[in-house]
């Protein structure tokens, strides 16, 4: 009874351990998106991520090498949440167009409700912080949609484009709107964004 208890008991304080482990790098993701949004890249040293966290600048070298990898991990971790999104409602089986709707559908859904991960994401497409295999690693996570423009065309119905112009023309431009919604310039109402899906499916269409 007594080495029941006590194999119970180590595995409950390691349970705890992971549980305060993880919140503290949570702590760190979280502060570093905040940061990053606010200030940028190289006016957020770790120091100051490390302060908003409320942890020790010690303990983030626990968690990360150095400041190059905690962006590439904060990165690959956002777009993986993004593309999870972004796909929860797709089903390959979908007519090209439809399947499309839904995926365009999500992703301006996300922009506009998780705001502070998408604006990271922006940052992230306009800056050569992100190394190239943390880019190839995050692109993995929009396969879903490169293959369905791949299926389109060879049914002939999208534009023999390559993905990263397809992606400029129909999907980049969501980034835009993101960012004269948040500047109050433009209030996005569901006719604005009915518009701006006609627009993106029109520019990649046969």
């Amino acid at each position: 009874m007594f080495i029941l208890f006590y194999i119970f008991a180590s595995e409950l304080a390691n349970m705890t351990t992971i549980s305060k482990s993880q919140i503290k790098r949570n702590a760190l993701v979280e502060a570093t998106i905040n940061l990053v949004n606010n200030n940028g890249f190289h006016a957020t040293p770790m120091s100051k991520i490390a302060k908003m966290a409320n942890v020790s600048p010690a303990t983030i070298y626990l968690y990360f090498e150095n400041k190059q990898d905690l962006i590439n991990q904060v990165y690959i971790e956002v777009k993986a949440a993004f593309s999870t999104f972004a796909f929860k409602d797709y089903n390959e089986s979908l007519p090209v167009e439809k399947g499309f709707e839904i995926v365009w559908k999500s992703i301006a859904e996300f922009k506009l409700n998780e705001i502070e991960q998408a604006m990271f994401l922006s940052q992230c497409d306009n800056t050569p912080m992100i190394d190239e295999a943390s880019r190839q690693e995050g692109l993995k996570h929009l396969q879903p949609l490169l293959y369905l423009w791949e299926r389109g065309q060879k049914e002939g119905i999208i534009k023999a484009y390559s993905p990263y112009l397809l992606y400029a023309y129909s999907i980049y431009p969501l980034a835009f709107l993101m960012t004269m919604h948040q500047r109050d310039i433009i209030r996005l109402n569901p006719a604005h964004l009915e518009d701006a899906y006609q627009a993106a499916w029109n520019s990649i269409k046969v």
